[in-house]
């Protein structure tokens, strides 16, 4: 089959999952890819979390990387199948509805939903990470804490405002911002790398992380590598963006797989190198240097002041868009959800701009719930960061509702069952015994991922009441969700079911 589509064939496509257009769709292959680069946004992670890494794991940060993204890379040939398959908005709310029972797909949804606005909140501080080094105006108030929020706020505010103008216009600044990140990427590696004092071998020593401290004696090396995980964990995901803009891509059975993978292996491969380059440049590699200053200490101590600043504002650009896309992505999950009447008021939630081809409630309610958790917790950085921490846990058990049932299926013939009904054979697939294997590889990661993030430590989630944190916030999240799923929704699908069984006769004799 030719998979070369039209727009036509394209709304024919996705009417075939009982769904009609009405998304916008326009969307290339370098704006798909766009997407989900810019979710992941290596300059955003790399400039918001490297120290924190370094802190845990020294130069075992590198491999940690590795592992990540190996195991996301395998979860990310899982969600390009599904996604040349049922190139639907939502991604893993829709692929687990597929591969799934309904509630596990509505789970999946909520799960995700709720990470991915956290996450909007999460990215949206980061501006305080760049914009007071570049210039000392940007520092509003005396408090970090308060001028964190400022700012973030006007990211929230400005990214909210494009959300509800359209895709045209979000695709266009993302893109820009994209090439701007990359461009910065390429820059930052090859100065860092002329400025090089120590050789790669760098990565082969451990410079003293973990000696010594209580309850790593057992486990060797085993405790700080899983702690330096977390950093990359933390970085890489998100690519299933493209899955989510499936219904404002041309053609996206061919385009969004290939631009899931393309994302990933563009972030994670940069930001492999950028981590090595990075480690051969600092300045210092002693902990209490490396760990309090990251990556801006980096290009300070190896580029010089001026150079610096002048790769902060790239930066500061990255840390934009990541967040207008981390909110998109959001977006299009809550519409996907509301249009199926999975979501309370889900007919005004679901409704499109004719103008704009673009929801606006998800885009203002996302918005204003982003905000508020920055102002609501701006007295007690602790809590936020064990918010946002626990904000990408869920998001790896969102994508294990997805991963584990596709195992599922593969076992029973899946994907090439779903082509032979389908009658769409040749989008993208794996070999049937890699399918096998990278499915449970993934399955496996998700789940050793899950529980490394979800593990109380106070070195993550801080001391006390703190450690169990990330533990009690999930079990509420769930208990919510699943409150909320078996009294409310469940009884709304039973009652849809119904109403389509009682449709079905009145059909049959009109035909006759």
């Amino acid at each position: 089959m030719n998979l070369d589509t039209s727009h036509d064939t394209d709304v024919a496509d996705l009417a075939t999952h009982g769904y009609s257009q009405r998304l916008h769709r326009g969307l290339g292959s370098f704006s798909s890819f766009a997407a989900g680069f810019s979710y992941i946004s290596i300059l955003t992670g790399m400039f918001q979390l490297f120290g924190f890494g370094y802190g845990f794991g020294g130069p075992l940060m590198f491999w940690a990387w590795v592992l990540v993204l190996a195991g996301q890379f395998a979860v990310a040939l899982v969600f390009a199948e599904l996604s040349a398959r049922y190139p639907i908005a939502g991604s893993v709310y829709q692929w687990s509805k597929k591969v799934a029972s309904r509630s596990v797909s509505w789970m999946a949804g909520w799960t995700m939903m709720i990470g991915s606005i956290v996450t909007v909140a999460a990215v949206a501080i980061a501006w305080q990470i760049v914009l007071p080094p570049i210039w000392s105006g940007f520092q509003v108030f005396s408090s970090n804490a308060q001028n964190a929020v400022f700012w973030g706020c006007i990211v929230i505010v400005a990214v909210t405002i494009i959300n509800i103008l359209g895709v045209n216009l979000m695709s266009k600044i993302n893109n820009v911002g994209v090439a701007a990140e990359l461009i910065g990427v390429v820059v930052i590696i090859i100065l860092l790398f002329t400025h090089s004092k120590r050789s790669p071998g760098v990565i082969l020593t451990t410079q003293g992380i973990g000696v010594g401290q209580p309850g790593w004696t057992t486990l060797g090396w085993l405790a700080p590598f899983l702690l330096a995980a977390v950093m990359p964990a933390y970085v890489m995901f998100g690519f299933d963006t493209a899955g989510s803009l499936s219904e404002e891509t041309k053609n996206p059975r061919r385009t969004t797989p290939m631009a899931i993978l393309r994302a990933l292996g563009a972030a994670g491969v940069s930001g492999l190198i950028l981590l090595l380059a990075a480690l051969m440049a600092a300045g210092s590699l002693k902990p209490d240097d490396l760990a309090a200053g990251g990556l801006p200490y980096v290009l300070q101590s190896s580029l010089g002041d001026t150079l610096g600043k002048i790769l902060l504002v790239d930066v500061a650009i990255a840390i934009f868009v990541c967040c207008l896309a981390i909110q998109t992505a959001a977006i299009r999950l809550a519409f996907s959800m509301a249009r199926d009447q999975a979501l309370p008021f889900g007919e005004s939630l679901a409704r499109v701009s004719e103008q704009r081809k673009a929801p606006a409630a998800p885009a203002i309610i996302s918005g204003l719930i982003a905000i508020a958790i920055l102002v609501v917790d701006i007295g007690n950085a602790q809590i936020f960061l064990t918010v946002t921490s626990v904000s990408i846990v869920i998001v790896y058990l969102a994508y294990l509702m997805v991963t584990i049932p596709v195992l599922g299926n593969r076992l029973r013939g899946w994907p090439r069952s779903a082509d032979a009904a389908s009658g769409l054979a040749g989008v993208f697939t794996m070999p049937r015994w890699a399918g096998i294997a990278v499915n449970v590889f993934a399955s496996a990661y998700g789940l050793l991922m899950a529980t490394n993030l979800i593990w109380p430590r106070a070195a993550i989630y801080g001391p006390g009441m703190y450690e169990w944190g990330a533990v009690i916030t999930i079990a509420a999240v769930t208990a919510i969700g699943l409150a909320y799923y078996f009294t409310a929704q469940h009884k709304k699908e039973a009652s849809i079911a119904a109403g389509h069984a009682a449709e079905a006769p009145a059909l049959a004799t009109t035909a006759d």
